[in-house]
């Protein structure tokens, strides 16, 4: 018996965290077996049916043509602020995988050093769906964990070298797509060795061993002795005639960590406070403070309880940068992630519309950032917000409010008052959400439509009558204006569009006549 083995039979009967994985990794082979995996490489163009060798599919697969600004345009969408680290974070991934696209046709690039990625900044600030946003555009294989779960030895938490079969999995079971994706590792702060700081356990050192080697190249075997799902595909190939797998190389793995790192300002204001003398020492002192994570040094890292092997292995440091009120309200606005959004499905599921003014989003945001916790307080003071609105609406004839400062201070007051006026309120929302559908179609064409009163008040009616949503109705009576009026605008250079009844009642007749006329315009501008 060796020694690993040995250990794992004195630990006893599984903990709850290593019957799940267990269950995990059963589920994970079950599917594979089904055929129910989706590939890791998202983005790529679906292959052809008519044929093709698994060479030509497999660079299909592999096809990455981003630049640094397409990759930051994608992220703009999503996370707010962190401008800096979405620059950094676009560049060190177009240049892993130009040069993995490299790798695969035969032309090594002998000089490249792998760029591991290091972000840094308090709670809630957007490390992780930096991240995830990233991933989801890439679309390769993409791997999350928390460095908390692991251990030096692999029985008390988990083995380091899972996350690289996790990696196999994500890529349904192909080990050369594997060995190209992204280990995202979080809370890597929590796994500094330094036991004087923070009450860290020294075991945290060990796993920074793992790691390192994980990091710089090594070989990890496909399939772990005590993975139980592994053991049982091991026997189907072998009784199958199939070649088992081998080791999956982790040079061309792309690792990014990130972690809060509270207490790393003592370190350095402590630091400069020694090395600063004579003139501009205070204001140096005092730029700790605020800029702790941009004055960081590796002899910090190592003072916070970082191995120097390890924390030489991380060269590109990112900063994320604490997000204040007009941040959060910029998150709660505009981010095509915003927990609004979330909202407004919720509420949708019960067929109940909610507008969101900015003066409710803006004390949202002063509220969340009383928290401290970044963009997560957001989700905390939304539910404390609507949590009777959760639970009364679903059940009444309400069918739409606004979310405006008075409802976000006095939640319990406000919900009354529209339980009692919900009919003559519900038109004043209706006209909201028809303004909002003009405004959403501005940003999104560029092109301004102004619906007159008695537009608006018969899309209101249309939509009381029909029991149908008034987002849903603009949609659908305006699906092709986007169309027809970019026509009139390049024949006229018109940008803003009348709405009047008549175009409520048979839009497509009245787009028609619009299009038609402009052309006529435009011809005799040119035969006059």
């Amino acid at each position: 018996m060796t020694q690993r083995e040995n250990n794992a039979y004195r630990a006893g009967p599984p903990t709850p965290e290593e019957f799940q994985k267990f269950q995990q990794q059963m589920q994970d082979f079950l599917k594979q077996q089904m055929g129910n995996v989706t590939q890791g490489f998202s983005r790529a163009e679906p292959s052809n049916s008519s044929g093709g060798s698994s060479n030509e599919k497999k660079e299909a697969d592999f096809r990455f043509d981003y630049k640094p600004k397409d990759i930051k345009a994608h992220l703009d969408r999503f996370v707010i602020k962190q401008d800096d680290a979405k620059k950094v974070l676009s560049v060190a991934l177009c240049d892993h995988y130009h040069h993995v696209r490299l790798a695969m046709g035969g032309k090594q690039q002998p000089n490249y050093a792998k760029q591991n990625i290091l972000l840094m900044g308090p709670t809630g600030v957007g490390k992780t769906y930096l991240i995830r946003s990233m991933a989801e555009l890439i679309g390769v294989p993409f791997v999350k964990a928390d460095a908390t779960k692991f251990s030096e030895t692999g029985y008390v938490g988990g083995d380091v070298e899972d996350l690289v079969r996790d990696l196999v999995r994500k890529a349904n079971g192909d080990v050369e797509r594997a060995q190209y994706g992204i280990i995202y590792i979080d809370e890597i702060d929590k796994i500094a060795g330094q036991t004087g700081h923070g009450g860290r356990d020294v075991s945290g050192r060990g796993v920074q061993t793992n790691l390192l080697k994980l990091m710089e190249e090594t070989e990890v075997s496909a399939r772990a002795n005590n993975d139980i799902a592994g053991q049982i595909q091991s026997m189907m190939d072998q009784r199958g005639g199939r070649r088992q797998s081998g080791t999956i190389n982790t040079k061309h793995i792309l690792f990014v960590v990130s972690g809060a790192f509270d207490g790393l300002e003592a370190i350095v204001r402590k630091r400069l406070r020694e090395a600063s003398i004579g003139f501009g020492a205070p204001q140096k002192i005092e730029d700790a403070h605020e800029r702790a994570y941009e004055l960081a040094m590796t002899r910090d890292f190592i003072d916070y309880g970082f191995e120097p092997e390890f924390i030489g292995r991380l060269p590109v440091r990112v900063v994320c940068q604490p997000l204040n009120t007009d941040d959060l309200f910029q998150i709660l606005k505009s981010s095509e992630g915003s927990i609004i959004r979330q909202y407004e499905e919720t509420f949708g599921a019960y067929g109940i519309e909610v507008f969101f003014r900015d003066d409710g989003l803006r004390r949202i945001a002063e509220m969340a950032a009383e928290e401290k916790t970044g963009a997560r307080g957001l989700m905390t003071v939304c539910e404390k917000i609507f949590r009777e609105f959760k639970f009364e609406l679903p059940s009444t004839s309400v069918k739409r409010f606004v979310v405006n400062r008075e409802v976000v201070d006095q939640p319990s007051a406000e919900l009354q008052r529209l339980l009692k006026e919900h009919e003559q309120h519900g038109r004043v929302v209706l006209r909201e959400l028809v303004n909002e559908f003009s405004r959403r179609f501005a940003e999104t064409h560029g092109l301004q439509l102004k619906f007159t009163d008695e537009a608006a008040d018969r899309l209101v009616v249309i939509s009381l009558e029909q029991g149908k949503p008034v987002r849903d109705l603009c949609a659908e009576k305006f699906k092709d204006f986007q169309f027809g009026l970019k026509l009139i605008s390049k024949n006229t250079g018109q940008t803003e569009f009348v709405i009047e009844a008549d175009a409520v009642e048979a839009p497509d007749k009245v787009l028609s006549e619009w299009v038609v006329k402009s052309y006529r315009g435009k011809e005799e501008m040119v035969n006059g």
